[in-house]
């Protein structure tokens, strides 16, 4: 018999990095869909609506349903689990693609808007993929699950625009084919989930532990802060990389340029993933947070200097790294705030919060991207200006979390 004892922790996470790889690979194909609708949304959305003001109302509407889906969502995968909840997504993501073409085939802005909807629903349901990497992850393991998982993101930002790029123009109607493609990755990504090994949180009984309330996760600090940060970092993110192939393209350069851009961007949003698990449990999760809002203000301040090509890879740049450190830290600052029996709860509020100040980001990009000056410079430098306010009040609520006392 051997005598070699495994730690009490080894089989949970065995079972947790099974689960992250077919997580990181849902990001990766799955995901991919979500930086082709990013690059074309605005662009087909300018093509359709007659007022350019409400060219990333496509855009925007996929958040609001994303928004809108999260809290349902996070009870229905309480109840039904996690592989039920993230095969409802991609239902979605399928739907919008097929409404989307639609719209495009019959030159409809309104049936255009509907494919938007339901592809919220598929951006909620990835959400949750950072969660559900952390349900049978040790504490120890927790940052490194959710930072490999974001790390699929990686493959998706070279997948999404590379697919952009063959499948925009493949038809006779622009754009279409790309939403032909999103329908096919979605119903092919879905046997992914086939793997995943969650189990489904057992049926409340009457003597079970019901945890806070949603007003009392709400008034925590660390969870009320982590929910500031995750929503910054995101909002901020969206509102400039929505706004940004419309920038590109209206400074003269080419859509293909906007696609490389936005891929940069990608890359950056997901590459520091394989270590920022690790700089969390080397330096702190606050200080990491930190970080991520003050390389979000180095970004903003590329973008103030100028419009030249490199300008918008500089910015991007520092706007997807930014948004790793931001959100990624928040997130895991707000998984180590709640118990089990709270995570139905507060993973569907913190994610209806996040999502609609990214919807209001993403409303607010097309108004002052379009319609600030007149010109694609003067809403470019809109567009930057306005992260100032909401970074500011995300480091103050940082820094008032570690000025209160540690036993508080």
């Amino acid at each position: 018999m051997s005598d070699i004892v495994e730690s009490p922790h080894a089989d949970s996470d065995r079972r947790a990095k099974r689960n992250v790889a077919i997580l990181v690979a849902a990001q990766a194909i799955l995901g991919s869909q979500m930086p082709m609708i990013f690059v074309l949304g605005g662009l087909a959305g300018q093509s359709l609506a007659s007022n350019p003001c409400f060219a990333t109302l496509p855009i925007s509407l996929i958040v609001l349903c994303s928004m809108l889906s999260a809290t349902p969502l996070s009870a229905f995968m309480q109840r039904y689990g996690r592989r039920a909840g993230f095969f409802l997504g991609t239902a979605g993501g399928a739907a919008g693609g097929a409404i989307g073409a639609l719209g495009l085939l019959y030159g409809s802005f309104g049936l255009f808007l509907l494919g938007s909807a339901f592809t919220g629903i598929y951006m909620s349901a990835q959400g949750f993929y950072r969660f559900a990497a952390t349900d049978t992850a040790t504490d120890e393991f927790r940052p490194k699950a959710i930072s490999w998982t974001m790390a699929g993101g990686l493959l998706s930002a070279v997948i999404g625009p590379q697919l952009v790029k063959v499948t925009s123009d493949a038809m006779v109607i622009p754009f279409l084919g790309t939403y032909l493609a999103v329908i096919a990755l979605n119903i092919f990504g879905s046997l992914l989930f086939l793997g995943l090994d969650i189990p489904r949180p057992p049926a409340p009984s009457a003597n079970s532990p019901s945890g806070r309330t949603r007003r009392q996760l709400l008034t925590t600090p660390r969870i009320a802060v982590a929910i500031i940060c995750a929503m910054v970092s995101y909002a901020l993110m969206n509102l400039v990389m929505t706004s940004t192939p419309l920038a590109i393209v209206g400074c003269g350069f080419e859509q293909n340029d906007a696609a490389n851009v936005v891929s940069g961007h990608v890359l950056a949003m997901f590459a520091p993933s394989f270590f920022t698990g690790h700089l969390i449990a080397r330096f702190g999760v606050e200080r990491i947070v930190a970080t991520g809002l003050a390389i979000l203000a180095a970004a903003g301040a590329v973008g103030l200097a100028g419009v030249a090509l490199e300008n918008f890879y500089i910015a991007l740049i520092l706007l997807g790294i930014g948004w790793n450190f931001g959100f990624i830290g928040a997130t895991t600052m707000l998984a180590g705030a709640h118990t089990a029996e709270e995570r139905g709860r507060i993973q569907g509020l913190n994610d209806m919060i996040v999502f609609g100040c990214v919807t209001v980001a993403s409303v607010a990009s097309g108004g002052l991207m379009n319609c600030s000056g007149g010109t694609p410079q003067a809403g470019w430098t809109a567009v930057n200006l306005a992260m100032a306010p909401f970074l500011a009040l995300a480091g103050g609520a940082l820094i008032w979390l570690l000025m209160r006392p540690r036993d508080a």
